[in-house]
C-alpha cells in the first residue's frame, strides 16, 4: 500500500468504523472473483483506461460494500483504485475515496507512481 492510500483509510476508518473488515471481505471475495477466477462485471470493477499505462493494469472497484453505511448496499459510494499485476498476482492499492466528496480518482497520483514501471 502507498503512503497516500493509507493516509486515506486511515481518515476513512474514523468514519466507518466497518472499513478494515470490509476491506477484508472486498479483497477475499469480489478481487478474488474478479482476478483468479477471471470474472469481471462491468457493474462493480472495472479498468482504467486512457492514462498511457500498460503495466500494471490499473482499475476502479466501484461496488465496495461498507457495513457502516446501511442501506447502500453494495454501491456504498466508496471507491478503490489498485493495480493488478496479473501474472505475480499482486495488488497495490493506490486511491480510496467517497463518491460524495470527490467525483473521480486521481489520474496524476496514478500516472505518478507508474508510468515509469510501464
Amino acid at each position: 500500500m502507498f503512503k497516500e492510500f493509507e493516509r486515506e483509510f486511515r481518515k476513512f476508518l474514523k468514519r466507518f468504523k466497518t472499513l478494515n473488515e470490509d476491506l477484508n471481505t472486498f479483497i477475499n471475495t469480489q478481487l478474488k472473483i474478479a482476478h483468479k477466477l477471471n470474472i469481471i462485471d462491468n457493474k462493480s470493477i472495472v479498468r482504467i483506461s486512457n492514462i498511457g499505462i500498460d503495466r500494471p493494469k490499473i482499475y476502479k472497484a466501484r461496488k465496495f460494500a461498507c457495513k457502516a453505511l446501511k442501506g447502500k448496499g453494495g454501491f456504498s459510494g466508496i471507491r478503490i483504485i489498485y493495480a493488478y499485476y496479473d501474472e505475480e498476482d499482486v495488488i497495490e492499492f493506490i486511491e480510496i475515496y467517497y463518491k460524495g466528496e470527490k467525483a473521480n480518482e486521481d489520474r496524476d497520483r496514478i500516472i505518478r507512481y507508474y508510468k515509469k514501471k510501464s
